[in-house]
């Protein structure tokens, strides 16, 4: 199937041709016409699966100029708020409909302008509950609500703000809502807030024939050193590490770049700027390494993703799939290794209760020993050099570790 197939306008096919695609994906084929049909969705798909065009394609035809905030779209994580506005900003882009990320971390007062004169607004529930409960938003023409990630924002304790916007919104609209998974809390609020929604499944497993999914048994003491080893020599594009805490992210970013590894950190503590800069660094390759935690584990599309390292073991296996799905995408090959020490186990038996997936056990590759510190001092870090460099091999005389 090709877009025009899909009878949008041709503003939005004359961007999409732009953009460099022609077919659409699964969940797009599926949800374009029924979204258009004016009806409820509940749409169940992975990140990666290309759900922003499913939902924004169809809404964006019914806006109307300069007829105040028409559709709202509240997403869990602010970069995944601003990953969506620009994306819709694209298809946008020969049509006269403005589009606003509204999210936290950033002045109230651009925002609070930019709400006057815009037909989208794309949100994180936090702020947007801010801006509703000081009257800086009129939803008296808001006819159209996505809910995107709708598990993750339960997860990250954002459904009692969602309920409580929603309590501002018109009762005659469109409610669309995206969620990787279905629990009861979320059929709750599937059964409050939709009607008669059509149920809309997309596959939600990883393309094993892409994907290479291995673990390392290690030692604690050891781990850091087996990591800088397989990002130096073993990960010929990007990698994603994650970690289970934000202090963990912290000292282990900076230890990378004690290593000469060009790595920043991305968490909910950090200021809006630093997480943009972090984001923004990965993707235009100034950095090779982002050391996160799960909240830059949904939404961020960012390409050339050869590598995601478990540094601490994810909980569960839902939480396995949606770190894992950054990588292996468009095509590509991509590899997901589990870094597992002692204290790893019981999350990790958890992750391999779902007999999907295959994670096979490697064995450890010779690697040097460095050093690992959990304060470094400022001053001391490594400042890379803002030409793109990649991963150096700077290792003597390889050790022989036996686990």
């Amino acid at each position: 199937m090709k877009f025009e197939e899909l009878h949008l306008q041709d503003t939005l096919l004359k961007a999409i041709k732009k953009s460099g695609f022609t077919e659409p994906t699964p969940i797009q084929e599926k949800c374009i016409p029924v979204i258009k049909e004016g009806k409820d969705v509940v749409g169940q798909s992975l990140t990666g699966s290309g759900k922003t065009a499913a939902f924004g394609l169809p809404l964006l035809e019914r806006m109307q100029p300069k007829k105040g905030v028409q559709a709202l779209i509240l997403t869990p994580t602010r970069e995944l708020a601003q990953q969506v506005k620009d994306t819709l900003a694209t298809f946008a882009a020969f049509t006269p409909i403005q589009i606003t990320g509204i999210y936290g971390g950033v002045s109230m007062q651009p925002q609070v302008d930019a709400l006057r004169r815009v037909e989208v607004i794309v949100a994180t529930p936090g702020r947007m509950l801010d801006h509703t409960n000081r009257k800086t938003v009129n939803f008296a023409n808001t006819h159209y609500v996505v809910l995107d990630e709708a598990d993750k924002m339960l997860e990250m304790g954002f459904i009692e703000d969602v309920e409580e916007i929603l309590k501002h919104l018109p009762k005659e609209r469109q409610t669309l809502l995206f969620s990787a998974t279905i629990p009861s809390e979320i059929q709750h609020l599937i059964r409050r807030h939709l009607k008669n929604p059509v149920m809309i499944k997309e596959k939600l497993h990883v393309d094993k024939s892409l994907l290479k999914q291995v673990y390392y048994g290690v030692k604690q003491h050891e781990k850091f050193s087996l990591l800088v080893h397989l990002l130096k020599n073993k990960t010929p594009g990007l990698a994603i590490v994650f970690c289970a805490t934000r202090r963990e992210v912290d000292i282990l970013s900076k230890n990378l770049k004690m290593q000469k590894i060009h790595a920043m950190a991305v968490h909910g503590g950090l200021s809006q700027n630093k997480r943009s800069k972090a984001v923004d660094s990965l993707k235009s390759e100034d950095i090779q390494v982002l050391v996160a935690t799960d909240v830059a584990a949904r939404g961020l599309d960012i390409k050339n993703i050869s590598h995601i390292y478990n540094y601490d073991s994810p909980k569960n296996a839902s939480e396995y799939t949606h770190r894992i799905g950054r990588t292996a995408r468009a095509g590509k090959s991509g590899e997901a290794v589990t870094l597992l020490s002692e204290r790893d186990h019981d999350n990790f038996r958890n992750v391999l209760n779902d007999s999907s997936l295959i994670i096979k056990k490697e064995a450890i590759p010779e690697f040097e020993r460095v050093q690992f510190s959990r304060h470094v001092p400022e001053d001391r870090e490594f400042s890379h050099n803002p030409h793109r460099q990649r991963f150096g091999r700077g290792f003597s005389k390889p050790r022989r570790h036996n686990f």
